[in-house]
């Protein structure tokens, strides 16, 4: 038995305590035996008093991140009933099922195991199956493969990393969700206290001009959907992740693919934390090892694996292309509120050449989600989204919504648009590609919730094929094309490049795809220019005037960038970089105006005059929400987003709720 120490911590209220132990290295020779290498210390807190049969008790590490789940140690309970349920850590919960010997005097251990190894002075963690992003998709993964260890009684440890500080804190709320796969998953949710419980009340759809908004039909089939926070949800899916015994890590930021001899993925490491600018170790210095890639949109380790191995085009052969989503959560006037109100609109502000449209969802609690959504194919390097945004929210049909409402969060992403022509192969030697890190969002139901979570689900049966019967990871292909999931998007598959010829022909090929041909085309269209390539240099186009912001619609970025929690710590490396830092100066500046400084959604790139007078850009890197729009945009594919310590970032957090 490990040895434990009491001491009263400062950082916390009286009735915490810090608890201190070593802790041992193992490295394991086979999936049962472990033989040890070495030791470590580590601090934990936790309240004494919180303990009881029938309550959920806090034990966190010194830097607030869950990180007890797995140690090798026993820990002595000091109270008279024995622990038992869930401990809650930095926001999120685990199912201490492995807990044992307790009794009704008090005495009990908790037994938690973690596998470590030694690595060229990493600190290195073995699992069976890790996965990158506590996404919908990471998470259904999760949980399938923990369900499929139930069913079979096969015992796999699952691991889920997490670069957000908490579950949920990268994901944007408002969301109209589709609960197909949620229904295979879970089937029990709607009586699990699951947070999908406002239904689509109605279903609108408009065409914008500058003063008015014309009524079309609607195509996107709502009937039967939940309008929801997303965060919220994938919170809540986490909490059933950990009830199953999966161990999930946030605050850990996976930054590069580890390879084996043969050159299959063996893991990922994460990044360095507590490294400072100039490269030295800042005293929180700690670097681990731990492979399903369910990063979300432009995932950064997926699009170097898709590169390296050439999985686009083995898959369906096309490029990527995306559009920016920037959204805002308003608290709005009750007699305004209409819970499960659907709206989306295409046209004004965006001209006819360039594809995009906003949706606006009525939510609980008087609140509603409003965004607007441009592809970044655009062709005019002074367009400007988040300006395009603030004229949207003028218009005479929107703006009275708005007025006397607040603000409550505000945020940006990435999508991809590409659909079915653009899906890679997801396989690769040690792993498999899920959810928007390969592309399966529905575009013209503008979903893929559902569809990652699928994916995520079909991944899982397949890894644990691989791991419990010697089969292949193949056969996440081979069912991925055996879906219901394939066939959706199949019949998706024409809309989005349709529009590569303007609005007008756009809708027309779309309806005739919805209403007549109903996916059952012999054709299948292909997508423009890669979005980079499509942005035209400045001298074919005038620069476009923006008004200024009236403070009660329309906001500076700065006043948006606050409300969307972002935190990085300055003292680390650059997580954005130039691969040629003469390139701004040389090329974007001259020929293209400096897109850098409009497309962003953050003000992250700015041209600032130097002592001589001459603009230099500035990366302001600390403001960066990670969309990924830099990534996709750079018209000479110059700006490499990676990602930053762990923890930083955006923190969206409406809607949270603690379970």
């Amino acid at each position: 038995m490990l040895r434990l120490f009491l001491k009263s911590s400062s950082s916390r209220n009286a009735n915490h305590f810090r608890l201190s132990f070593p802790l041992h290295l193992i490295q394991p020779k086979s999936h049962n035996h472990d033989a040890q290498i070495g030791s470590l210390s580590t601090s934990y807190l936790f309240n004494p008093s919180g303990f009881s049969s029938k309550t959920t008790n806090s034990l966190d590490s010194t830097n607030g991140y869950s990180f007890f789940r797995d140690l090798n140690l026993q820990a002595r309970a000091f109270d008279s009933n024995c622990i038992n349920n869930r401990f809650f850590s930095s926001g999120s919960a685990l199912n201490c099922s492995r807990l044992r010997n307790c009794n009704g005097n008090g005495s009990g251990f908790l037994r938690v195991r973690r596998n470590f190894c030694s690595e060229f002075g990493r600190e290195c963690l073995e699992y069976d199956v890790v996965i990158v992003g506590a996404g919908p998709a990471g998470l259904s993964a999760a949980i399938r493969l923990k369900q499929l260890c139930q069913e079979k009684d096969v015992d796999l440890t699952v691991c889920v990393v997490e670069k957000g500080p908490e579950v949920g804190a990268h994901i944007l709320s408002g969301n109209v969700f589709e609960s197909r796969a949620l229904d295979e998953l879970l089937p029990d949710w709607k009586n699990d206290e699951a947070p999908i419980d406002v239904p689509v009340s109605s279903d609108k759809f408009w065409l914008l001009t500058k003063d008015h908004a014309i009524s079309l039909p609607s195509p996107f089939d709502n009937k039967g959907n939940y309008v929801i926070s997303l965060s919220q949800l994938v919170r809540w899916m986490g909490l059933k992740a950990e009830e199953l015994g999966v161990e999930i890590y946030p605050g850990f930021a996976a930054s590069e693919i580890l390879f084996g001899e043969n050159n299959n993925v063996i893991g990922i490491g994460t990044n360095d934390m507590g490294i400072a600018k100039d490269g030295s170790k800042r005293e929180n210095y700690q670097r681990g090892r731990l492979t399903l890639l369910a990063e979300g949109c432009r995932g950064s380790l997926s699009e170097k694996i898709i590169r390296k191995y050439n999985l686009r085009e083995k898959g369906q052969g096309q490029h990527q292309t995306y559009a920016l989503g920037i959204k805002e959560v308003w608290e709005i006037d009750e007699s305004k509120h209409k819970p499960g109100h659907v709206l989306h609109t295409l046209g004004w502000p965006l001209n006819h050449k360039t594809y995009g449209g906003s949706f606006l969802y009525h939510m609980k609690d008087r609140q509603i989600s409003i965004g607007f959504v441009v592809a970044l194919d655009y062709h005019n390097p002074f367009l400007n989204p988040y300006e395009e945004f603030q004229k949207l929210k003028c218009h005479p049909a929107i703006r009275p919504l708005l007025e006397g409402g607040t603000v409550l969060q505000y945020g940006a992403r990435t999508l991809n648009e590409g659909g079915f022509q653009s899906i890679p192969y997801p396989v690769f030697p040690g792993g498999a590609i899920i959810g928007c890190s390969a592309g399966f969002l529905n575009v013209p139901k503008i979903k893929g919730t559902h569809t990652a979570m699928k994916s995520g689900m079909l991944a899982a049966e397949a890894a644990f094929a691989v791991l419990s019967e010697q089969s292949n990871m193949e056969t996440y292909w081979d069912t991925l094309r055996n879906s219901w999931l394939w066939e959706e998007l199949h019949k998706a598959r024409n809309y989005r490049p349709a529009f590569k010829y303007g609005l007008i022909p756009g809708l027309a090929l779309s309806a005739l795809e919805h209403y007549i041909l109903k996916g059952r085309s012999s054709i299948t269209l292909k997508h423009g220019k890669p979005d980079h390539e499509a942005t035209e240099v400045a001298r074919l186009h005038s620069p476009i005037p923006y008004p200024k912001p009236d403070g009660v619609v329309t906001f500076d970025v700065p006043t948006s960038l606050y409300r969307s929690n972002t935190n990085h710590e300055h003292d680390q490396p650059p997580h954005l970089r130039l691969r040629n830092p003469q390139i701004p100066q040389l090329v974007n500046l001259p020929d293209y105006a400096g897109p850098e400084s409009r497309y962003c959604p953050a003000r992250v790139y700015e041209y600032l005059p130097d002592d001589e007078g001459q603009l230099k850009l500035q990366i302001n890197a600390q403001n960066c929400l990670h969309c990924k729009a830099c990534d996709i945009k750079d018209p000479k594919q110059n700006i490499e987003w990676t990602v930053p310590e762990g923890g930083g970032g955006p923190g969206y957090s409406v809607m949270t709720k603690a379970y």
